[in-house]
């Protein structure tokens, strides 16, 4: 089964929910009421922390699907918890983990609607590109964001931890 590319998008899922929890984690160490830290808003008109957690997980998991041959079902944007988040993480990563399917599956075209009344048929390799990636990372962007703002101490590290086995030092 030729599944290079396959694997690397499974790479990138799984490194990033596992930046997410990273991020959970550092969290929950500097915020005293975990479940307040979900209701947080970057802006009134914006949704809460804890739906951003559920719009970056279901990037992986509507794909996770789509190989599977089954119809996405995205989570509602309803998380009360820090507990739920971490569960909703360790399913997501769960189904990334379990797709098996070959590179030829990104050669098939993907309905993807796009809100009432409206959808694109793009082949799977667009929909993963342009569509699922860039969603991913505003996601993941977005609560890293709101983190900040909550005076939580991150940097560019907590958010690239996926390039940790690469560092080398000079000698």
């Amino acid at each position: 089964m030729a599944n290079e590319q396959i694997t690397e998008i499974k790479r990138i899922f799984t490194s990033r929910l596992d930046v997410l929890d990273h991020l959970l984690d550092v969290a929950e160490k500097h915020v005293a009421d975990t479940d307040t830290l979900m209701q947080e808003r970057l802006a009134d008109d914006m949704l809460p922390f804890g739906a951003q957690i559920v719009f970056m997980c279901n990037q992986p998991r509507g794909f996770s699907q789509w190989c599977a041959g089954e119809p996405v079902d995205n989570r509602k944007p309803e998380l009360a918890t820090l507990a739920e988040a971490r569960a909703l993480i360790k399913e997501t990563r769960t189904m990334v983990e379990g797709i098996d399917v070959d590179d030829s599956k990104l050669d098939e075209i993907k309905r993807l609607g796009l809100g009432p009344g409206a959808f694109c048929e793009i082949p799977g390799h667009q929909y993963v590109n342009d569509y699922l990636i860039p969603n991913l990372y505003f996601h993941i962007t977005t609560t890293y964001a709101m983190l900040r703002k909550m005076g939580i101490p991150l940097g560019k590290a907590d958010y690239m931890t996926f390039l940790r086995p690469h560092i080398q030092k000079e000698a």
